[in-house]
């Protein structure tokens, strides 16, 4: 009796290491709704910021974009929340979003107690100051005193405690609930320096009527780590999130983009991108999509690099280098897991 369960149980594993995802009550919803919920921030150059027209454009844009591609067929099938800091988490775990992307920090805190659980690094960041040039301030030891503006509910307020106590620095912190609030202040002159994350405050620099007058500190006191979340519970949301970023990030490796995607897909015998344009091996399966939904992230949305060309590069205001964010083939951080 105990052979005959042993052998029941070990083909019971099999045949679930061979079964398809089965479809989620997330990828339900969004099927039945036709639009992905994505939360984005409500001002942030790069990452999530609307035009004159009302559209939305940046990195994170791009990662709700990619997943209404795999899923609805059509990156444009988004429809944008734009949430403040304190409202994010609130809002993924209501139901309000599908898909939290706004800069926000992996912090194991956030991992494993609010609700959410994250889904790859989609930017490697870190925490630093900016100040008005005509205080001749050129390190972050020199600002014993300082009045500082942050922004509530983000990982910025904890990491500026930290930094401060552990040199034994005094501070004052005048603190507001949204991005544009506490860019506002520091523009204004309310407070002597502003700090969040570096990426931010490149961004916050352009919108200054005089970019040319304020300096970002080159200390970076904090890892940031920044990506999208969802709700924690739903693992085959999880895995189509997750393998939307993946799929930009792999199209890079490959050199796979918009423009060469239907080209390399007539001519290109490399397995790894038959596969990534769904010309071989049926993976939307394993995640209850069809066999091209990797194809339509990198025709519709482009691959990694694309993005942050467009939206970090050197012909954009922000022009940051990328850094940790090259490939790792170029000596960065950024590593897709194998699609195979």
């Amino acid at each position: 009796m105990k052979m005959k369960l042993l052998f029941v149980a070990a083909l019971l594993a099999a045949g679930a290491v061979a079964m398809p995802a089965v479809a989620g009550v997330t990828l339900d919803n969004v099927k039945k709704r036709g639009h992905v919920l994505c939360g984005v921030n409500t001002s942030a150059p790069g990452f999530s910021s609307a035009d004159s027209q009302g559209k939305w454009r940046g990195l994170d844009v791009n990662i709700c974009r990619s997943v209404a591609a795999a899923v609805l067929g059509d990156a444009d099938k988004v429809k944008y929340v734009p949430l403040s800091s304190p409202q994010r988490f609130t809002a993924l775990q209501s139901g309000e979003i599908d898909v939290l992307a706004r800069n926000t920090t992996w912090t194991m805190t956030r991992d494993a107690s609010q609700g959410s659980v994250f889904v790859a690094v989609s930017y490697y960041d870190g925490q630093g100051f900016i100040v008005p040039k005509e205080f001749g301030i050129k390190t972050a030891k020199e600002l014993d005193g300082a009045t500082v503006c942050v922004q509530s509910g983000t990982s910025s307020e904890k990491t500026l405690a930290d930094y401060f106590n552990s040199h034994k620095m005094s501070y004052k912190t005048v603190v507001f609930d949204t991005t544009e609030a506490t860019q506002s202040a520091f523009l204004s002159g309310r407070c002597q320096v502003y700090t969040t994350d570096m990426s931010d405050l490149a961004g916050m620099r352009t919108l200054a009527q005089d970019p040319s007058k304020y300096e970002i500190l080159s200390e970076v006191i904090s890892k940031e780590p920044l990506g999208p979340a969802v709700r924690r519970g739903d693992d085959e949301w999880f895995q189509i999130v997750r393998w939307s970023f993946n799929t930009m990030v792999e199209a890079e490796e490959l050199g796979i983009t918009k423009a060469n995607a239907d080209e390399l897909r007539k001519t290109s015998a490399n397995p790894n991108l038959q596969r990534l344009l769904g010309q071989s091996d049926d993976m939307g399966k394993l995640i209850g999509l069809d066999k091209e939904w990797s194809y339509r992230i990198i025709k519709q949305v482009g691959n990694y690099g694309e993005s942050w060309t467009e939206f970090f590069g050197p012909k954009t205001p922000l022009n940051l280098p990328r850094g940790l964010n090259r490939l790792w083939t170029d000596g960065g951080l950024m590593y897709a897991m194998p699609i195979r």
